[in-house]
């Protein structure tokens, strides 16, 4: 059952959603099934959670259609717990939640495109390696089409980036927000040495949260010949948690390099990212050392 709120706060959508998922260990379940953590076990090592609390909060989201149990063994019958579109609209919420711990609990308040080496975010980043990108698909620049952010080949380069000047012009004050700037540049250096990617067995593909017809105008302008790809619901920030910022109402990618295996696995973090072509380098280098 949802639980209820008192009358006086029945209109409140605050309270109604506080309900839903104002509880520590039901907002810890969402961002591990948006992990691609879904079955029972999976989510108590995890989360280091009781199985009585566990299976009394999956309930409470199953419930509140937060989750959906999904049958993955018919004898006995077993089930996966995942997101339900209602779920995966709750990603924003839990990034933004993110976004404010790194800035206001973490950090000391200041707005940043980036971050220090010694910060948690970086260490938190620093630690994908070795984990696995679970299956999802977002939309590419070209049509707007859901692809993998994995490539069918040996190895896939993602670089993540706040948000390029074209076609909508960035927010008031985007210079002045440390590690802003540089989204066309790096754009530009994977373009140049994208046939050296893909002569080493790697594909390339760059994230921003911008909208696919956006990023399609620059591509065209640009002449980028590999996929961008929109997260714009964040779909791929909060399986890896990946650094996030705000800045003209829009959460933003902070600029990272990750190289992804043909089995899903992180074999190569940079972030943050100071220096460009230094990454682009780095990242062609550790593609053909992978690919050999």
């Amino acid at each position: 059952m949802v639980r209820s709120v008192p009358e006086r706060d029945a209109a409140c959508a605050i309270a109604q959603a506080a309900a839903v998922v104002g509880d520590w260990w039901s907002l810890l379940l969402i961002r591990e099934t948006a992990r691609g953590h879904h079955r029972f076990d999976a989510l108590q090592e995890e989360l280091g959670i009781s199985r009585k609390v566990l299976t009394e909060r999956l309930g409470h989201l199953v419930d509140a259609e937060i989750l959906e149990k999904v049958p993955y063994q018919s004898n006995p019958v077993r089930h996966e717990y995942r997101l339900t579109p209602s779920g995966r609209g709750l990603l924003p919420v839990l990034l933004s939640m993110q976004d404010w711990a790194d800035r206001w609990v973490f950090g000391d308040g200041s707005l940043s495109g980036t971050a220090d080496e010694e910060s948690e975010q970086a260490r938190r980043t620093a630690g994908l390696g070795g984990e696995r990108l679970p299956r999802l698909e977002l939309p590419r620049h070209r049509d707007g089409a859901p692809l993998d952010p994995v490539a069918d080949a040996p190895a896939t380069v993602l670089f993540c980036y706040p948000a390029t000047g074209r076609p909508s012009p960035l927010p008031e004050g985007w210079g002045d927000i440390p590690g802003t700037v540089g989204c066309t540049l790096e754009n530009r250096l994977f373009r140049d040495a994208y046939d050296d990617f893909r002569a080493a067995g790697a594909e390339v593909r760059g994230v921003s949260t911008q909208r696919p017809d956006e990023q399609r105008v620059f591509a065209v302008e640009e002449g980028i010949p590999f996929d961008l790809l929109s997260d714009v619901d964040l779909r791929l920030a909060a399986a890896l948690r990946l650094p996030v910022f705000r800045a003209g109402q829009a959460l933003r990618l902070k600029r990272a390099v990750l190289v992804v295996d043909r089995d899903r696995t992180v074999r190569h973090v940079r972030f943050p990212v100071t220096d460009i072509p230094e990454a682009v380098a780095e990242a062609l280098a550790v593609v053909r050392a992978l690919t050999g």
